[in-house]
């Protein structure tokens, strides 16, 4: 399947935001951080902001042209913890968010005590598709494109998975789960997934034979 991808800035901001709500406003793990529904709907949107906030300032966010998928991942240098503010940065997001709401923080502890930190990797932190497109392909192709860069220039991938669906398509790309699962308290369970890069060959000429 064909996807035309490009590289989504600034001026992207409130159609991403508004993607991301919609796609992850019913997920397992947004009920967990909002469990009441009115509640979710009026405070889901600004911690999506917040995600783009961090993938926009120490990565790069990818989307499709037509607006209907949107990956958020995050370049993460050796010896460096996922959101590069120590063990402030799930604070700092809590209190930006939803001051009251401790399980923002919560999420993002455990998260990032399961995050290696040993080598230089891309993080796919979210990857959003709109409710009536999935099922497409269309995220797939985005998480494909860039493993495609990370086979070339020897990089390692890692995300979290949240549910077994997406367990399984990480899989396929060849993602493996690196230990147990992060346990959030009374809630899902997020699959910690590593991918090594794959041997990368392109086509070439022997001048050896040429005469």
């Amino acid at each position: 399947m064909g996807v035309a991808i490009r590289r989504a800035g600034e001026s992207d901001r409130a159609d991403v935001v508004r993607l991301l709500d919609e796609a992850f406003l019913d997920d397992p793990v947004s009920s967990w951080v909002f469990p009441d529904e009115g509640y979710r709907r009026r405070k889901h949107g600004a911690l999506m902001e917040a995600f783009l906030d961090l993938a926009l300032s120490q990565g790069f966010v990818d989307i499709a042209e037509d607006g209907t998928a949107v990956a958020l991942w995050w370049s993460v240098p050796a010896g460096e913890d996922e959101d590069g503010d120590g063990e402030e940065g799930p604070a700092q997001l809590r209190e930006a968010v939803d001051p009251d709401n401790a399980r923002i923080e919560e999420i993002g502890r455990l998260t990032g005590e399961a995050h290696p930190t040993d080598r230089a990797h891309q993080y796919l932190h979210m990857i959003g598709v709109r409710p009536e497109r999935q099922g497409e392909g269309l995220g797939s192709a985005l998480i494909e494109a860039v493993l495609e860069r990370c086979d070339r220039e020897g990089l390692h991938a890692y995300l979290e998975a949240s549910n077994s669906r997406s367990r399984e398509l990480y899989t396929r790309l060849g993602f493996t789960v690196t230990g147990d699962a992060i346990e959030l308290p009374d809630g899902p369970p997020l699959w910690p997934m590593w991918r090594e890069p794959r041997l990368f060959v392109t086509d070439c000429v022997d001048t050896s034979q040429i005469a």
